[in-house]
């Protein structure tokens, strides 16, 4: 299952130093296990462009950072996005909650967020990986980072809420 301690504990693995992010729905649960880190730091953004704006900055710096947002700011934010990935060509390490999803697999919600979500990171050419975090552990997340660390690359981690 992945939860706060799991998280946090696969960001410390594959060496992120800084969790750029707008704590919200499942993703705000973890900010207590993020906050105790000896190694991590949090920053908080307003809004989720400028999220991605402070990531790039602290890549040019050498830090090594993840932003956390939910789809609903990815869509918002898909300039700076594009700026940071394409004409930078930085790393950008990405974990995106999918608002609704797994109530909308079930027929639970008219929410369209998820209907949009994957289709929106396929569209930005960016690698992904989905994760049910009722399903999904630790090491499926570590894995998934240090791949994009190792190969340099941009990636985004959907996490199905």
């Amino acid at each position: 299952m992945l939860s706060g301690c799991a998280v946090t504990a696969a960001f410390e693995a594959c060496g992120i130093t800084h969790v750029v992010w707008i704590p919200d729905s499942l993703l705000g649960t973890w900010e207590v296990n993020l906050q105790q880190s000896k190694v991590l730091r949090l920053v908080r953004a307003c809004r989720e462009g400028e999220a991605i704006a402070i990531a790039g900055g602290l890549l040019l710096g050498g830090a090594k950072p993840i932003v956390m947002i939910q789809c609903t700011g990815l869509f918002e934010a898909g300039d700076a996005l594009r700026n940071i990935v394409y004409d930078l060509g930085l790393p950008l390490l990405m974990l995106v909650g999918v608002r609704n999803l797994l109530a909308y697999e079930a027929g639970q919600t008219t929410d369209n967020c998820p209907v949009f979500a994957e289709e929106i990171v396929r569209a930005w050419k960016l690698p992904s990986v989905l994760l049910d975090p009722n399903r999904a552990c630790e090491r499926d997340l570590t894995e998934t980072l240090r791949d994009w660390r190792r190969a340099s690359q941009a990636g985004v981690v959907l996490i199905a809420e």
